[in-house]
């Protein structure tokens, strides 16, 4: 049940004016893993998501579930026959159906001992075996999302499709779904792909994560890589809160940059001569206060999250970056802090 798209396109419009919405996307999802895809708005991963589902023609390239090729550019099996299960941003219930008849909407051609039975395995999986006979405006919109994730399994789908599945849902209720629908998901040992623009989400619910851009993959790995070794720029921006400093290599093990001199070991360097201009990616979490620290910064804006607080301050070369402290921590904007970077990886790209 692994999914694969080999070198993707997606185009829309005549062929003499064609916009491609998708070019060259490359990906594999084995089985029983969760996939997610993030990027801005109209960086076509709808578009990728609608392709897998069949609802999409490709110009390019082919997509394999399960071992079958299910699209070409040249024809593509039918979205009811393809084995992909789709969970709307909507939920898409039967306001008229009880949540069991909802959730067995897709199973008429099962017997109806074997219908029912199906019907209460994939409710007691969801958490909601007894809400059976409840209908969809007597649930709250956590569970009516869980109602159309049950219905979607309930027809055991080779893939399942969720596009922005937690988007109506309160800020508080989105990332704690995520995680109750990737235990889920996992549960049910089903393979999964999720478009969602929001990153917290992504990192919640998916074993792996693609961040796209004007069309493009920019990169296909996990959580952890895709935070701590981004392949491109634009992946060390958009993922999580960070800045590029202007920095220079001196030698092979020193890095001058606006926070001081950093050692560099030799796998490092690799690939950048010295005296080469370059940007050091800097997250928020890897700048510490350090009262033993030469290093001072003049905060200049203060983002309250909670138990975090994000803190943008800028150095005394001009340079801002961020630090995310305790928000137990007074912290004012003016005010002078003395500041120490402890880096977990560093990442540095060419100017």
């Amino acid at each position: 049940m692994s999914l694969q798209l080999e070198n993707i396109a997606v185009e829309y419009g005549k062929a003499s004016h064609a916009h491609r919405a998708v070019d060259g996307v490359s990906l594999h999802l084995p089985t029983g893993e969760i996939g997610a895809l993030i990027g801005p708005s109209g960086c076509g991963k709808s578009s990728l998501l609608r392709a897998v589902a069949g609802l999409q023609a490709i110009a390019q390239g082919q997509i394999v579930s399960s071992g079958q090729t299910i699209s070409t550019p040249e024809g593509m099996t039918p979205p009811e026959v393809r084995g992909v299960g789709m969970v709307f941003q909507d939920y898409a219930l039967f306001p008229h159906m009880s949540i069991a008849r909802n959730v067995g909407f897709g199973l008429a051609h099962l017997p109806r001992a074997e219908r029912q039975a199906r019907i209460g395995e994939v409710l007691q999986l969801v958490g909601l075996a007894d809400l059976a006979g409840r209908m969809p405006h007597e649930l709250s919109g956590g569970q009516q999302q869980r109602v159309a994730l049950a219905r979607a399994l309930a027809r055991k789908p080779s893939v399942l499709l969720l596009d922005e599945p937690f988007s109506s849902l309160d800020a508080a209720m989105r990332e704690k779904l995520a995680q109750e629908v990737r235990v889920i998901l996992k549960a049910a040992g089903c393979t999964a792909l999720v478009v969602t623009h929001d990153q917290d989400e992504a990192f919640a619910i998916a074993d792996r994560i693609g961040v796209m851009q004007a069309g493009h993959l920019e990169q296909w790995d996990s959580p952890y890589q895709l935070y701590h070794q981004p392949a491109t720029r634009f992946v060390a921006e958009f993922v999580g809160d960070a800045v590029l400093l202007p920095v220079q290599l001196q030698t092979p093990r020193v890095l001058q940059t606006p926070l001081g001199e950093l050692a560099l070991t030799p796998e490092q360097s690799a690939g950048h001569a010295p005296g080469a201009a370059l940007q050091l990616l800097l997250r928020a979490d890897e700048l510490v206060l350090d009262a033993a620290s030469p290093l001072q910064a003049t905060i200049t804006q203060v983002q309250f999250r909670g138990s975090l607080q994000l803190c943008t301050l800028q150095l005394p070369t001009g340079h801002a970056v961020l630090l995310q402290s305790s928000s137990a921590i007074a912290m004012r904007v003016g005010q002078s802090v003395t500041i120490a970077a402890r880096l977990n990886s560093l990442v540095l790209f060419s100017s």
